[in-house]
């Protein structure tokens, strides 16, 4: 699925779901060189700033058992942010086999542009990371493999509960 399946929709679909609404918690601010993880702790340092807000859905986990990632566009928003936004879509990315969604969020409608930025940036991610994983000898596939919508990848995460001590692996 490409990012122009989702919106706007065609006409034969009439008009599309109020998007759902997601705290998210930034971990990685716009222009930022360290990236974090869901517990705080540094994973890298980037060669590159991080061209979005980067963070994570404290109320769901993800299909690889960390929390559910979210981008938020839009201006820089600080370390620690707390901010309710809706959800438009998903990238679906592969990450050492394992399905990891993130989450694209904004107060509008990201435009085809927007989305494209969004897409050319996971498929360079998703290169970068499988060579940081060969590094760490982490083995598995690394692949962007397109956007979804948001509904979607809710329903694959799971609500995080009281048992939720952390993500099972290092990323």
């Amino acid at each position: 699925m490409s990012a122009t399946d989702c919106y706007p929709p065609h006409a034969d679909q009439g008009t599309p779901p109020e998007p759902p609404v997601v705290e998210v918690v930034i971990e990685v601010p716009r222009g930022s060189f360290l990236k974090r993880g869901s517990t705080g702790s540094i994973d890298f340092i980037s060669p590159l700033p991080c061209p979005f807000n980067y963070g994570s859905v404290p109320s769901y986990v993800g299909l690889e058992g960390d929390l559910l990632d979210a981008v938020v566009l839009g201006p820089r928003l600080p370390y620690g942010t707390r901010i309710r936004v809706k959800a438009w879509g998903a990238v679906i990315l592969t990450d050492r086999g394992m399905t990891d969604d993130k989450l694209i969020c904004s107060n509008h409608s990201p435009d085809l542009l927007q989305r494209r930025r969004v897409m050319q940036f996971f498929h360079f991610y998703a290169r970068c990371k499988g060579l940081l994983n060969i590094w760490r000898s982490r083995p598995g596939r690394n692949a962007c493999e397109g956007w979804c919508g948001a509904i979607q990848a809710l329903a694959r995460a799971r609500p995080r509960d009281g048992m939720w001590q952390g993500p099972p692996l290092d990323f």
